[in-house]
């Protein structure tokens, strides 16, 4: 081994690390915050409790890991996945498919985010506050595309939008993270996207409606004087 290098010790307490995380993670998720003992994740791991201490000052600051973990998969390939769609409304309805299949498939986290963590006093300031900032402003970032691509309305808050997207995900789907029915993320993407981008849909200025208007007011007067010709000739 090389002089100054020390992987063994290193592996060893970053492996030990991620088995509580995982150990926790699960516990959390079966028994909720309150419920969740230190000394059953130590169990589950066949270690003593004092353990856990050893990598985590509390269970406040284990939690915070798990989800901040969570965080770090779900981000992990939301630039990749969005770079190979094209267009706004299409970029807008994958962001909210994808957050609607993180609800569905772990319940629980989202359980804990929205009930244990984001409304405690911890949570302002905090790296899991960061996260969720990064996660959300994939959208952010999708709707000032749209608007530099001239798909969307500028003057519509992009922060407003933001929190009703996911304010209102997060109320539909509430049933479902208590444990009553299903999600048809499908259906209900579809359906989010087509609301939002038809409210936000770029519209054409007064002075361009009114040429219109008067380009089909011309085409219709013509159709009318063209009738009673028409009717001579039968």
């Amino acid at each position: 081994m090389k002089r100054g290098a020390k992987p063994p010790i290193r592996l060893a307490r970053e492996q030990r690390f991620g088995d509580i995380l995982r150990a926790a993670r699960k516990v959390f998720c079966e028994k909720g915050y309150d419920q969740a003992a230190v000394a059953e994740i130590a169990a589950r791991l066949g270690v003593v409790e004092g353990t856990v201490y050893k990598y985590f000052d509390s269970k406040r600051e284990l939690l915070h890991k798990v989800l901040e973990h969570w965080y770090e998969e779900m981000l992990g390939d939301y630039a990749r996945d969005l770079a190979a769609v094209v267009g706004a409304r299409a970029r807008l309805r994958l962001l909210v498919w994808r957050h609607l299949r993180s609800v569905r498939e772990h319940p629980q986290l989202c359980r804990l985010m929205f009930r244990e963590v984001r409304a405690e006093q911890d949570y302002r300031g905090s790296r899991v506050h960061a996260m969720n900032r990064r996660y959300t402003q994939f959208l952010i970032e999708v709707l000032r595309d749209g608007v530099a691509a001239g798909e969307f309305r500028a003057e519509i808050p992009h922060a407003l939008v933001r929190d009703m997207i996911y304010g209102g995900i997060e109320h539909h789907a509430w049933n479902h993270l208590c444990g009553r029915g299903d999600l048809d993320i499908d259906r209900i993407a579809d359906r989010i996207a087509a609301v939002v981008c038809d409210g936000l849909a770029a519209r054409a200025p007064a002075a361009d409606l009114h040429l219109e208007t008067e380009k089909l007011a011309r085409i219709a007067a013509r159709i009318e004087r063209s009738l009673p010709q028409h009717r001579a000739r039968k």
